[in-house]
């Protein structure tokens, strides 16, 4: 198994910046390919601004910073990589053009990882002539500071890709789970998305406010899930009777909450009055600096977790 010493990152928007910073990091060369003629300003400020983060988190490895370096096309910034992580726009087109383009030069045991979370794993694996060494590797925006990578191979998958791209993502910092079925938007946004829509009904049926829906989760389970999963934190919710005594006391409660759980479709309307309540809530501060606030409180959060965990 090789140790990854190589990378590349192709698209540097947000994501793909997030994780060349990550990468130079941990010590690694990261080799950089995007279309547009500002991507290496972009991504060195990005790099730049992420850095004081990543030392305060304790990922930046003695080694570190790997070589960065910019490259005018795709197949070029792939040349000698060992592993590459993909976060191009999310058009199924652009993808497999770029997989073409790629795909002859790659090093026969390269792994390629994208970062899709809209896309399925079998969409993508289309635009390959061999799909053998191509997985998801689906992050939490942005990767740098949130540790989930969403790992799916499928048939077409060469046995041990994703076990060995576990192993590189968890030197890096990262915690990793596996998705054993291909469904659209894993396990994670799939999470989200649920949360969101209730979050909505709650909005559009006049419950409550969109800041005051947002407070409910932040300073409530959200306090908690940040520790321990659902599941888990029921099963501590019952004392010692576990999982198994709290599923006997709350069913009718949960199975009355499901039923009356709302169902809908973001439309125009509704968008609008996020829209109205969101400028209530930011209070005239700009996306730079509730952004800046975001990151601070996730990488205090991040430094008390590791502790625990690693006691």
């Amino acid at each position: 198994m090789t140790d990854f010493q190589n990378t590349a990152v192709l698209g540097s928007g947000v994501i793909g910046a997030s994780w060349a910073a990550l990468f130079l990091a941990s010590g690694r060369n990261v080799a950089v390919y995007d279309a547009l003629p500002s991507a290496e300003k972009s991504t060195r400020d990005y790099v730049e601004m992420a850095w004081p983060a990543l030392e305060e988190l304790g990922l930046v490895k003695d080694k570190a910073p790997g070589r960065l370096s910019f490259h005018k096309n795709a197949a070029e910034a792939v040349k000698g990589a060992d592993f590459v992580q993909e976060s191009v726009p999310e058009r199924i087109e652009i993808k497999k053009a770029l997989y073409a383009e790629i795909e002859p030069v790659l090093d026969p045991k390269a792994i390629v990882a994208t970062s899709a979370s809209g896309l399925t794993l079998s969409e993508m694996q289309a635009g390959w002539e061999n799909p053998a060494r191509f997985i998801l590797g689906h992050p939490f925006n942005p990767p740098h500071l949130i540790p989930l990578v969403e790992l799916l191979g499928n048939a077409k998958t060469e046995a041990g890709v994703p076990d060995e791209a576990e192993t590189f993502y968890r030197e890096i910092g990262k915690i990793t789970i596996r998705v054993n079925r291909e469904v659209p938007g894993h396990v994670a946004n799939r999470l989200q998305a649920a949360l969101w829509r209730e979050a909505l009904h709650l909005v559009q049926t006049g419950v409550a406010s969109v800041k005051d829906v947002d407070t409910a989760v932040w300073a409530g389970p959200g306090m908690r899930w940040a520790a321990m999963g659902p599941t888990m934190l029921f099963h501590l919710g019952a004392g010692a009777g576990g999982i198994k005594s709290f599923c006997e006391r709350y069913t009718p409660s949960f199975n009355c909450w499901w039923d009356d759980l709302g169902t809908l479709h973001l439309d125009d309307a509704l968008a609008q009055q996020l829209t109205d309540g969101m400028a209530e809530d930011v209070a005239g501060e700009t996306p730079a600096e509730l952004s800046a606030r975001r990151d601070a409180l996730i990488i205090a959060m991040q430094k008390s977790v590791t502790h625990l965990r690693r006691r």
